[in-house]
């Protein structure tokens, strides 16, 4: 008997591999996934027009396959859902203030910096 908990154990964990490899992600698409949230937070703040969301949403997801831009879409909304956590539906400046908080962090820093020059 004492052989077969590591034999049970091996067959556990091959028979959950194939499902959990489906929620590892390559870099390019966890970059993509906070990218996109950064998206949808700008999205809900209104500021972006709709077209200017579908550009955006379009470049992110631009290169990547059918399959890894359901993964980003689904992280994205993950984490844009783990934003509203512990905040009531009816507190909407509590909402508007996280999501500008979040704007403003490093997550959706563009890499690039605004630079203002006088002469």
């Amino acid at each position: 008997m004492p052989d077969s908990f590591p034999r049970a154990c091996l067959l556990a964990l091959v028979l959950t591999a194939p499902p959990a490899l489906s929620f590892s992600m390559a870099p390019e698409e966890f970059a993509a996934s906070r990218q996109m949230a950064c998206v949808l937070a700008q999205q809900s703040l209104g500021h972006l027009t709709e077209d200017e969301y579908g550009k955006r949403t379009h470049t992110l997801l631009e290169g990547f396959d059918e399959t890894e831009r359901s993964t980003i879409l689904a992280k994205a909304i993950g984490y844009y859902d783990g934003l509203m956590f512990d905040i009531a539906d009816s507190d909407g400046s509590a909402v508007d203030t996280r999501l500008r908080d979040f704007i403003d962090s490093g997550t959706c820093d563009s890499g690039f910096r605004q630079v203002t020059h006088s002469l």
